[in-house]
């Protein structure tokens, strides 16, 4: 039997990898991104390119996007040229963007006008996750949906959860970068400490790796930063957008969030210095790394 063919917006960092998984499992694929040579390894093998995201949905039952920005997600599919101006719209839209709740409110509501399951299914896990297919996806849509996206999703990632209606995703989504942001900077101001007290990072990781103070940021970015390793697991301009995001929706919660303003300060400065292109382990250069 034929395997739905799938149309895959945004080829970034994570995106090329997940595009990767769906193509090694049978689905033909449809790309558009907006720089098409970073599309070129999926169309050497095989994909096709399309020349809008409207393009991509006129030839995919299945539409899915890995984008920057929420502004970039609204013109992927509500805008002129976006996948929900297509003469017949996708049968699924699943967009694995962090972006805003009421965005994805927004397309879920316009989906569901035109007949689509919209699912908003931010996910986390990094450039590891993506390649490993062992990213945590949050789902927020119906179940209907939900259960539409399940077999996709279970391609791409290892934690598949839905969280509730749409936006719900999105809202776990902030939860999760609320978690990571205060164990940044944790870890820059741990591992700055080892430093400035004449420890060897190295052994100090292998007795704090393994007990209460243990994270994957701790497993995963640690390492790097020992070996002067910053390239992008994920960008610190799309993590500080993130955090925005969660600050927004806290400030309209009537939430203070003092740890995660602390975090999107030190990261705003750093992105002002000519870091918002390198990965966020790039913070211990805030404390003089």
């Amino acid at each position: 039997m034929a395997q739905a063919t799938i149309g895959w917006i945004g080829t970034g960092v994570m995106g090329v990898s997940m595009a990767k998984h769906l193509m090694a499992a049978g689905h033909p694929l449809v790309i558009h991104t907006r720089t098409r040579a970073r599309a070129e390894p999926l169309l050497a093998a095989g994909a096709q390119w399309a020349e809008s995201p409207l393009a991509v949905a006129e030839q995919s039952e299945i539409v899915c996007s890995m984008v920057g920005y929420p502004e970039d997600v609204e013109v992927t599919h509500l805008g002129p040229q976006g996948t929900l101006s297509a003469a017949k719209a996708p049968a699924l839209l699943i967009d694995f963007t962090t972006s805003s709740p009421a965005l994805a409110q927004r397309i879920a509501e316009r989906g569901a006008a035109l007949g689509t399951h919209a699912i908003d299914a931010p996910v986390s896990g990094g450039d590891i996750g993506a390649r490993n297919a062992t990213l945590s996806i949050m789902c927020g849509g119906t179940e209907a949906a939900f259960q539409a996206a399940r077999p996709i999703l279970d391609l791409v990632g290892k934690t598949v959860v839905l969280q509730g209606p749409a936006g719900a995703g999105q809202h776990t989504k902030m939860v999760n970068q609320l978690l990571i942001a205060g164990t940044m900077l944790g870890m820059a101001e741990a591992l700055s400490y080892a430093k400035k007290a004449g420890l060897n990072p190295e052994t100090v990781l292998q007795s704090v790796g393994g007990g209460a103070a243990a994270s994957w940021s701790l497993t995963n970015l640690a390492p790097r930063i020992l070996k002067s390793d910053f390239a992008p697991g994920f960008f610190i301009e799309h993590f500080l957008k993130d955090l925005r995001i969660a600050l927004d929706e806290a400030r309209a919660l009537g939430l203070d969030l003092p740890c995660a303003t602390a975090a999107e300060r030190t990261y705003r400065a750093l992105a002002e210095a000519g870091y918002a292109r390198a990965g966020t382990q790039a913070i211990v250069h805030a404390y003089g790394w």
